[in-house]
């Protein structure tokens, strides 16, 4: 690609999170999606009041009429993945929450439409900004987006400011809606690049199923790019390059053709078995939030899905899902085409990660508050409600419940009797069930660790949910900027701590299965290997990557690697030597940035 020298432009190389790998290289398309101007003008009498109800209804009508031109385009190319994006602002139109809210704005503080709306979209930033939770506090950016589709049409603004995009270009924004970025499949976006969003951020999700390579949290790219300059995106290092030189730019698109090389032959081998040269074969699962997501894990290598997260169930409702809107979603999940198996996590609720009645009160520390099996066993009906559903879809498919923060002895009994009694209900009424519902629980805390061995004759298989034992283990905040540096995976604390779990499980004859982040990383794959590991449960686009590797390697060399590496007692020294390693082992697949 020819790139025309300008010596005014230095070249500026920033580091951001890689959400998307892959490698683009083309010319910035700033992308500017801040609020029309919103009036504000007060409502004298009932009959302004009135006309101002119909204005909104209108826009509204005129909103869903377009979300639903661009999920047909979508579908229309195949884009079924990104469109449920689409469905999930529909609902949030639909919504009479969101709807009521404004109406009583509009009659109560007699005020226009546009501000009526603009408040309760605040309203909703108020009750998001107050989530612990990284991924669901993401989630404010659909209401976010629903509500400037509308104030745009109550505004007379019919036209989507992405169709101002051209082909062919690298768009860079401060954010970008969900709904945006399905988007861009439309408008053959080659990347992008932002100043905020983080790995779990839905943008993120959606960029990596339809395969545009992204970087997010960036922090100020806005501020340094300007339409028509030169970029080069690395998805996968998290590298922004602007104003790249020539020397640079020809090692970029020789790293380009590398990948693109490489991605065709990992999809060509996705669906062969993850199985390592010495005959020892893992599972590989994929982790989904939305039934929409299982066609790209089938296709991405996923043989089963490692963990279903039921939590968005509960989102965006005004009244608790009932047990039959439960058993739809996982009869569909189970009796998927492709999928040999499917791992149910009962829901992760509670303090300020729930939005549906019933309310709970606000805790100081939520994660550590009440929330997973712990308000599950607060709240025993709403937990038999889906544990029912689960056991009905068990009838239909292979099924793998998983209780989420289960932290001692006691937790599993509780929940095994309530399982049971569930189950037992069911088939006095005369309704099926599956015979083989394997019962798991994750290991994310600590004191689950040290009591493995008592827990693994309890259950049927264990799942390591790395994301939130590594920050128990570390005392690290996720989401606290100020310390996501000592955000370490291989700390030896953390390696030790899934070595004992495995231990303890084999050591009682069950499988031991990962579905943290640290399962997708292809930097650890060895490690994981060398701990014989069962399964590996990751987001479905990582799938093919990883699986390359088992298939390259041995159990034994993994041993080996796994043996040197715990020989350190620092995480840098721990990194250094895992990355040197592996580098070198795999040379074409972790390449230099």
């Amino acid at each position: 690609m020819a790139i025309e020298e300008d010596q005014t432009k230095r070249t500026l190389v920033l580091k951001g999170i890689g959400v998307s790998p892959g490698i683009v290289i083309g010319k910035a398309f700033i992308f500017d999606q801040f609020d029309p101007q919103i009036t504000f003008y007060r409502l004298q009498d009932d009959a302004l009041v009135s006309k101002e109800i119909d204005r909104l209804e209108n826009a509204l009508r005129e909103s869903e009429k377009q979300l639903q031109e661009i999920k047909h385009k979508l579908q229309d190319m195949g884009g079924e993945e990104p469109s449920y994006i689409i469905d999930v602002h529909i609902m949030i139109l639909k919504d009479k929450m969101f709807l009521n809210h404004t109406l009583d704005h509009i009659r109560d503080m007699r005020v226009n439409a546009e501000w009526a709306l603009r408040m309760t979209v605040e309203k909703y930033k108020k009750l998001f900004d107050k989530v612990e939770d990284d991924y669901l506090r993401g989630r404010f950016s659909d209401i976010q987006y629903v509500g400037q589709l509308v104030i745009r049409n109550l505004s007379g603004g019919k036209r989507e400011v992405i169709a101002d995009i051209n082909k062919g270009v690298v768009v860079i924004a401060t954010d970008l809606s969900p709904a945006d970025t399905a988007q861009m499949m439309i408008h053959k976006v080659l990347g992008f690049a932002t100043d905020m969003g983080g790995r779990t951020s839905h943008t993120a999700i959606v960029a990596q199923s339809i395969e545009i390579p992204a970087v997010v949290g960036l922090e100020y790219i806005t501020k340094v790019v300007r339409t028509n300059d030169d970029v080069i995106i690395d998805g996968a290092t998290g590298l922004v390059i602007v104003h790249p030189d020539p020397e640079i730019l020809n090692r970029y698109v020789e790293k380009r053709r590398h990948f693109l090389e490489l991605h065709e032959e990992f999809l060509h081998d996705a669906i062969l078995p993850a199985t390592t040269r010495d005959h020892r074969q893992v599972e590989i699962g994929g982790n989904i939030e939305f039934v929409e997501e299982i066609p790209s894990a089938v296709s991405h290598g996923a043989e089963g899905i490692g963990l279903y997260r039921t939590e968005f169930i509960y989102i965006n409702r005004e009244q608790l899902p009932t047990e039959e809107d439960h058993f739809q979603i996982y009869r569909h999940l189970v009796e998927s085409q492709g999928i040999a198996w499917s791992t149910i996590r009962t829901f992760d609720l509670g303090g300020d990660k729930f939005f549906s009645k019933p309310k709970v009160a606000k805790e100081m520390n939520p994660q550590m508050g009440l929330r997973a099996i712990r308000f599950c066993l607060k709240e025993i009906e709403m937990f038999k409600t889906q544990l029912r559903a689960i056991i009905r879809a068990s009838a239909y498919g292979k099924v793998r419940i998983l209780f989420p923060m289960i932290s001692g002895i006691e937790e599993i009994h509780q929940a095994k009797r309530i399982f049971s009694e569930a189950k037992a209900d069911l088939l006095a009424q005369g309704i099926s069930a599956g015979e083989d519902i394997e019962i798991g629980v994750m290991i994310e805390v600590p004191s689950a660790v040290v009591v493995a061995d008592a827990l693994a004759r309890e259950v049927d298989f264990f799942s390591i949910g790395t994301n939130d034992l590594i920050q128990y283990v570390l005392a690290i905040d996720r989401i606290n900027e100020r310390v996501t540096y000592l955000y370490e995976p291989l700390h030896p604390a953390v390696l030790r701590m899934i070595r004992q779990t495995v231990e303890a499980g084999h050591r009682a004859g069950i499988r031991v299965a990962m579905c943290g982040e640290m399962a997708g990383e292809p930097m650890y794959t060895m490690i994981l290997l060398g701990m014989e590991l069962d399964e590996l449960s990751m987001n479905p686009v990582l799938i093919p990557r990883v699986k390359r590797i088992i298939r390259e390697t041995t159990i034994e060399e993994s041993k080996a690697l796994l043996k040197r590496a715990m020989e350190f007692n620092s995480a840098v020294e721990i990194r250094e030597f895992v990355e040197k390693t592996m580098k070198e082992r795999f040379p074409g697949e972790f390449t230099s940035s």
